[in-house]
């Protein structure tokens, strides 16, 4: 068995975007609050099987990556490359970036943000005994070979696989596949679509090991799929872990939470993670002025809570002033609030309810929006913003304390 080597993640990210209908590149499109290329990084910024992150980037995007990288604390990331004008070329210059001591490298499309930490995993292990290594499912379709809109053969389907990324290798074989294939004159003209291609073209005597892959490991490609993909990583988000305690108590321990609305239990939990809560009345929310005027008199605020209390059940039935709360309170909290969390770099998370009624559900789909769109405009202001839905208030509490030491931003979570 060969023993174990630093593994580098190197994250492909060199697309333009014009088959999924946007001027730049798809990897920088927004799914659930956060960038693709996010998503992807934090994958192997935090998994224990990667030492370092590479990340080439489309020309012209090197700088605002960097500032992603930056505002992100993603502290593995160790180079950022300029793509080339082909996958081939850009391929070829992330394996230079890594340098030449013999290690690992795992080679992802940026435009999978869905990858299972399981995956990185299988590759860096079984890298312990192959020298390249392939991600793949089962085809559940039938292929076919078509010449001339004519069916020429249909394919034993128990056979073939479908590849994904990452694909994975010892730097020195697939550093020697790729000159061996540039130093090929026939090579420009019939190019591999992947990595593994390039290593079973010129190095055939090296086995390339399959790793299963994952249906949910979506290549984002058209414009279907940025709706699917900002779906299931809602739901992904949905289903986050809740933090251990101790993070609670290193997120609340010293700090002052201000809390607009019936934050009784909130305070109580809070607190008991050395947190200062100052609690408001739901009314002080009506106005960006009276919660403005409240937040001045909690001193420095590291942490911002508005919940929602009860909506009037129906549109027609509701008066104008508790609409106007309904509709409008967790703006005017934001409003007041982003001045004191840009001094702290704190949190601010906004609670709407479960309701169903004519005040609640659109209220509620507001306040979900808001917590996202807020969470780009103000995180380079480290500023992070998530909504919770819920309508237990002790599920409230405990679901709030849950998004403030997550460390997320621009999640709306469920509780």
């Amino acid at each position: 068995m060969i023993s174990r080597l630093p593994s580098i993640g190197v994250v492909l990210a060199g697309g333009t975007g014009r088959r999924v209908g946007h001027s730049e590149p798809k990897q920088l499109i927004k799914l659930a609050g956060r960038t693709i290329l996010e998503h992807t990084i934090e994958l192997f910024d935090a998994s224990p099987d990667v030492d370092e992150v590479v990340v080439l980037m489309t020309p012209g995007f090197v700088e605002p990556v960097r500032e992603l990288v930056r505002r992100c604390g993603f502290g593995k990331v160790t180079a950022i490359v300029e793509g080339g004008a082909s996958r081939t070329e850009s391929t070829w210059r992330a394996l230079q970036a890594v340098g030449e001591r013999e290690c690992n490298v795992l080679l992802h499309d940026a435009v999978r943000p869905l990858l299972e930490p399981r995956i990185i995993t299988d590759c860096v292990r079984a890298l312990e005994t192959y020298e390249a290594v392939e991600v793949a499912i089962p085809s559940s379709d039938t292929v076919l070979v078509a010449e001339d809109d004519i069916v020429r053969e249909v394919l034993d389907r128990s056979r073939l696989r479908r590849a994904q990324t990452p694909q994975a290798f010892r730097l020195s074989v697939i550093r020697e596949a790729y000159r061996r294939a540039m130093a090929d004159p026939g090579f420009a003209t019939r190019q591999a679509t992947d990595d593994c291609g390039v290593v079973l073209r010129y190095l055939p005597e090296v086995p390339i090991y399959l790793v299963p892959g994952s249906e949910r490991n979506m290549k984002v490609t058209h414009p279907i799929d940025l709706s699917i993909a900002d779906q299931l990583l809602r739901l992904a988000a949905a289903g986050t872990p809740a933090p251990a305690p101790p993070d609670y108590r290193r997120v609340l321990s010293g700090r002052t939470v201000a809390v607009f609305g019936d934050g009784a239990d909130l305070a109580a939990l809070a607190s008991g993670y050395g947190a200062v809560v100052r609690c408001f009345p739901a009314d002080l929310a009506r106005t960006e002025e009276q919660a403005a005027k409240a937040l001045a008199e909690a001193g420095p605020v590291h942490h911002v809570i508005h919940l929602a209390g009860p909506r009037p059940g129906s549109l027609a039935a509701a008066d104008a002033e508790a609409l106007a709360l309904a509709c409008l309170g967790a703006a005017n909290v934001a409003r007041a609030a982003y001045p004191l969390l840009r001094e702290t770099g704190g949190t601010l998370v906004l609670q709407a309810d479960g309701g169903d009624g004519s005040v609640a559900a659109p209220a509620r789909a507001a306040t979900a929006e808001l917590a996202r769109a807020l969470a780009a405009e103000w995180a380079a202001d480290d500023i992070r913003v998530n909504a919770v839905l819920t309508t237990d208030p002790h599920r409230t509490a405990r679901t709030c304390l849950d998004a403030l030491a997550s460390g997320l931003t621009g999640q709306v979570m469920d509780g």
